[in-house]
C-alpha cells in the first residue's frame, strides 16, 4: 500500500523559511515523479513544484519560483519543499503526490499524479 507522509509545516511570520518533507513507501513499482500541490481555503489545488525521480528535473510554477526548492533523496524515497520569503498568500495545506508516468508537458496537474498524501498546514502571518 503506497503511503505519503507530509511533515514541516507550521506558522511562520512572512519572510520567514520552513521545510516539508514528503516520505514515500509501499511503491511496487518506480514512481516517475513527485509534486507539491497547495489549496488555500475557497481556491482550487495548485501545483507548485515537481521532481523526476530519475534525473532530478525540476519544475516550478511562477508563484514560487524563485523562492522554493524542491529536491530528493532517493535512498530515501523522501522529497524536499524548501520554501524561503514566505508570503502571507502562501498560507495553504501542501500536499505531496506522486506521478507513476508523468506527462511531459502537464507536469503540474492534479489529475496526472496517482498517489496523495493527507497534507500539511502552512500559516504565513504577521
Amino acid at each position: 500500500q503506497v503511503q505519503l507522509v507530509e511533515s514541516g509545516g507550521g506558522s511562520v511570520q512572512p519572510g520567514e523559511s520552513l521545510r516539508l518533507s514528503c516520505a514515500g513507501s509501499g511503491f511496487r513499482s518506480e514512481y516517475d515523479a513527485i509534486g507539491w500541490f497547495r489549496q488555500a481555503p475557497g481556491k482550487e489545488r495548485e501545483g507548485i513544484a515537481c521532481i523526476r525521480k530519475r534525473d532530478g528535473t525540476t519544475y516550478y510554477a511562477d508563484s514560487v519560483k524563485g523562492r522554493f526548492t524542491i529536491s530528493k533523496d532517493n535512498a530515501k524515497d523522501t522529497v524536499y519543499l524548501q520554501m524561503n520569503s514566505l508570503k502571507p498568500e502562501d498560507t495553504a495545506v501542501y500536499y505531496c503526490a506522486a506521478s507513476l508516468l508523468l506527462h511531459p508537458i502537464r507536469v503540474l496537474i492534479s489529475k496526472d499524479y496517482d498517489y496523495w498524501g493527507q497534507g500539511t498546514q502552512v500559516t504565513v502571518s504577521l
